[in-house]
């Protein structure tokens, strides 16, 4: 089915991501996410005053991220704006695309901001009190450590879901490696002819602000901290659980950064769009949720119930992004699909350039458009896993306005 919602062709941007305690780790990630949205919205020559909605998305809290979205769109410029902000996990990315699109699609709103942003670095360290406990002591939580390492369902690492998966399709070490080769291999094509892919939709050389965001950190020429594997180095790597089949090499890396997508009216979005002959349409989104401590498998599901709603299949895919934080993820759904393994994820992905969360779907969507955009146009779909071994998917379109 096609929303009413589109996304005007060049109104969305990503930072590079930054290996986490690397260059973005002293910012506060919605300060961050506002200093960025300033720039790029005056880039593109969009007024904020011209947003009637918000929806902010991140998973690590920050200082005073209570206030949200609000607090983002202050800063921006945009202090009329409302709306809600979101935490899906790695799922929050579609979440608040999915939420800027209903918006639209009923009338509330005219034009939409998507924005997501997290800092995996130096993440909060709680404490709970009780009380009632032991001599009056409360409960502690190292925020992004203790929640990669348990799910409290099971409980479990996050690990255990993609060496399970492994475990019962077969999907062995040197597979794995394969794929992170290919996918490493994918991403030098975003960094050929000085980063003109990244360019694209990135600001580069990316100025690094310092916490007071008054002067320069330092620059940044792409993405922070990738990693250049050689098939002899991820040989050598043992696994990580001991009778497992994932190494080091074959899971991506926490990371930071941030990544927004405006969403509007197709009237509208001519009017916003850097290039007004092309439209970007909205045609599905899925939801799915695996069998407990099997988080790679529901990025199946979600993906069929996104491309059923678009009335798709996987075969008119001209183009398909996942969120692979293990290479576990792509075996397994191009063995369930049928989809390419080669072709999936040109240009990069968060298995390479890193793990921030909350932006990395909106980051992923933003690459898909522009890989239709390249190819002339065609059907996109996405396709993320995300903690409590869940997943959202979205099937879009880049074709002639």
């Amino acid at each position: 089915m096609p929303y009413k919602a589109q996304i005007p062709y060049g109104a969305y941007w990503s930072t590079p991501f930054a290996r986490w305690q690397g260059s973005f780790a002293n910012l506060n990630s919605i300060e961050f996410a506002a200093h960025v949205a300033r720039a790029e919205l005056a880039k593109r020559r969009i007024d904020p005053k011209v947003l009637d909605y918000g929806a902010l998305g991140f998973s690590v809290p920050q200082k005073h991220s209570f206030y949200g979205l609000p607090w983002l769109t202050g800063l921006i410029g945009a202090g009329h704006v409302g709306g809600p902000t979101l935490m899906q996990a790695c799922a929050t990315g579609v979440r608040t695309l999915l939420a800027a699109a209903q918006e639209i699609e009923v009338g509330m709103a005219s034009v939409a901001l998507a924005i997501n942003c997290d800092r995996t670095s130096n993440g909060p360290h709680l404490y709970y009190p009780n009380p009632r406990g032991p001599g009056g002591t409360g409960a502690a939580e190292d925020w992004v450590m203790d929640n990669f390492n348990c799910d409290p369902l099971g409980p479990h690492a996050m690990l255990v879901t993609a060496e399970n998966v492994a475990k019962k399709h077969g999907i062995a070490t040197a597979a794995q490696h394969e794929v992170v080769l290919r996918r490493e291999e994918q991403y030098r094509d975003a960094l050929a002819d000085g980063a003109a892919f990244l360019k694209r939709f990135m600001t580069l050389p990316f100025d690094v602000p310092a916490p007071g965001y008054r002067k320069s950190a330092g620059t940044l020429e792409a993405d922070e901290g990738v990693s250049r594997s050689t098939p002899e180095g991820l040989a050598r790597l043992e696994p990580v659980a001991k009778g497992g089949t994932i190494t080091f090499g074959g899971q991506t890396h926490p990371a930071d950064g941030n990544a927004a997508i405006i969403v509007t009216s197709a009237g509208r979005a001519r009017e916003l769009s850097s290039d007004p002959k092309i439209a970007v349409r909205l045609h599905g989104f899925g939801l799915a949720r695996a069998a407990l401590a099997h988080m790679p498998e529901a990025t199946v599901p979600a993906a069929q119930r996104a491309l059923a709603q678009a009335g798709r299949s996987i075969s008119q895919m001209a183009a398909i992004k996942t969120h692979n934080p293990f290479a576990v993820n792509d075996l397994y759904f191009a063995q369930e699909t049928g989809a390419d393994l080669q072709s999936m994820n040109n240009y990069g992905c968060s298995l390479v350039w890193g793990h921030p969360q909350a932006p990395m779907g909106t980051r992923a969507i933003i690459e898909l458009i522009e890989e239709l955009a390249i190819r002339g146009g065609g059907f996109g779909l996405f396709t993320g896993c995300a903690a409590g071994d869940t997943s959202m998917a979205v099937v879009l379109e880049v074709g002639d306005a």
